[in-house]
């Protein structure tokens, strides 16, 4: 098993602001967009996003939720292991504005599917965009690929990526593990 460094802290500090500003681009003060950190991994990146937006360049008043897919997934109940679900925590309307999903990587893009059925419980939004740090854009199963990218990679299906924040870990680094 390899492991290669694919984001140092410095690499990822880089790409949270240039991600943020592409942000800004579109949605200039977010007064008709939210923000939603996919459970659990997006939530670092979308705390990380909000953040930058708010002490950087001064936006105020981001709605930033966070919803869980668990039981959205295609493979809920394929599972032999029990799942354990995290916690939707939405306290805004989505109904008619644009939502920002953000997550650490998209791989097959079956997350992404299922987040677009979860939200439809929560009203009915404008437009949905799709911002993630790492884009696997090989081995896709479903025709989804990201708004806004922080990096693509060349990885095979047998690969691995492991995106670590300082929140949970000791410094933020991105990984590629293959066998």
């Amino acid at each position: 098993m390899n492991q290669k460094v694919l984001l140092t802290k410095q690499d990822i500090d880089s790409i949270l602001h240039r991600l943020a500003c592409q942000l800004i681009e579109k949605h200039h003060n977010f007064s008709e967009s939210v923000i939603i950190g996919l459970q659990p991994r997006g939530v670092y990146l979308a705390n990380r996003i909000k953040n930058i937006l708010e002490n950087e360049y001064q936006i105020k008043n981001i709605d930033l939720g966070f919803l869980d897919i668990t039981f959205f997934r295609d493979d809920f109940r394929r599972n032999e292991k029990s799942i354990e679900a995290s916690e939707t925590q939405i306290d805004f309307l989505v109904e008619n504005k644009n939502v920002i999903f953000i997550d650490d990587v998209i791989f097959t893009g079956r997350s992404v599917a299922s987040a677009l059925n979860a939200i439809q419980s929560f009203g009915r939004p404008k437009t949905i965009e799709l911002l993630t740090l790492i884009d696997r854009k090989f081995c896709r199963h479903l025709p989804i690929q990201p708004d806004y990218s922080g990096k693509s990679i060349d990885a095979t299906i047998t690969d691995k990526v492991k995106v670590y924040w300082k929140e949970n870990a000791d410094e933020d680094q991105v990984f590629l593990i293959t066998n």
